[in-house]
C-alpha cells in the first residue's frame, strides 16, 4: 500500500499545472497587444500631420507681443536671416526655455534666428523666462491663433498648446522645414542634424 502511494504520487506532474494556471498562452498576448499597437500608431501618425502650414506655403504673418515688451511680426523675424518659429509647452515645461538658451547661438551661426512663441499669458511667460534665465524675447499667441495658422495646436495629444515643434521660414517668406518633436527637449546636434537633412 505505501509503494502503491508512491507510485501515484511519482505520477503527478510537479507544479507546472498549477504554476500556468490562469496564464495565457505567449500567441494570446500577440492576439491582443498587435491592434493596439496598431491604433497608437495611426493616432500618433495623425497627430504628427496635421492641418496647418505645409513646407513650401507662404508663412503666415504675424504680430505679437513679446516678453520684453516690444511687437514682432514676420518681417521683423526676418531681418536678420531666416526665422526657426519654436512653438512649446511653455510655463511647466523645463526643457521649453532650456531649448531657448540650448540652440539659439548655434542657429545664429548658421544665419537663423530663433523665434520662440508660448500661448500663455505674457506675465506668466516672462516670469518663468526670468527664472530660467532666458533673456530672448518670447512671443506671447495667448488667442492661439497663430500657433493654429502654423498648425502647431494638438499635436500629441496637446490639445490647448503646442508640444515641441518648429517652422523654418526663409526670406522668401516661405515655410522650408516643419518637425514636431515628442520629446519636450532637443539637443543642438540634433536639432541641427534634422534641419541638415530636411526630416
Amino acid at each position: 500500500m505505501i509503494q502503491t502511494t508512491k507510485n501515484q504520487g511519482s505520477k503527478r506532474p510537479p507544479t507546472t499545472t498549477t504554476s500556468n494556471k490562469g496564464r495565457l498562452p505567449w500567441w494570446s498576448w500577440l492576439a491582443i497587444l498587435l491592434p493596439i499597437a496598431a491604433l497608437s500608431a495611426v493616432v500618433l501618425a495623425g497627430m504628427e500631420d496635421p492641418e496647418g502650414t505645409a513646407v513650401g506655403s507662404a508663412a503666415p504673418e504675424f504680430d505679437l507681443l513679446a516678453t520684453d515688451g516690444s511687437r514682432y511680426d514676420l518681417d521683423s523675424a526676418l531681418e536678420d536671416g531666416d526665422a526657426l518659429l519654436y512653438f512649446s509647452m511653455g510655463p511647466g515645461c523645463d526643457g521649453c526655455f532650456m531649448q531657448i538658451m540650448e540652440s539659439e547661438d548655434a542657429l545664429a551661426s548658421r544665419g537663423i534666428k530663433l523665434v520662440p512663441i508660448m500661448v500663455n499669458p505674457a506675465v506668466v511667460v516672462a516670469g518663468e523666462a526670468q527664472r530660467y534665465g532666458v533673456s530672448t524675447p518670447i512671443l506671447v499667441d495667448s488667442d492661439q491663433e497663430v500657433s493654429n495658422a502654423y498648425g502647431m495646436i494638438g499635436i500629441y495629444g496637446h490639445q490647448d498648446r503646442p508640444s515641441h515643434s518648429f517652422a523654418l521660414v526663409d526670406q522668401n517668406r516661405q515655410v522650408t522645414w516643419v518637425r514636431h518633436y515628442a520629446e519636450m527637449f532637443v539637443t543642438t546636434e540634433q536639432l541641427l542634424a534634422d534641419l541638415d537633412s530636411g526630416t
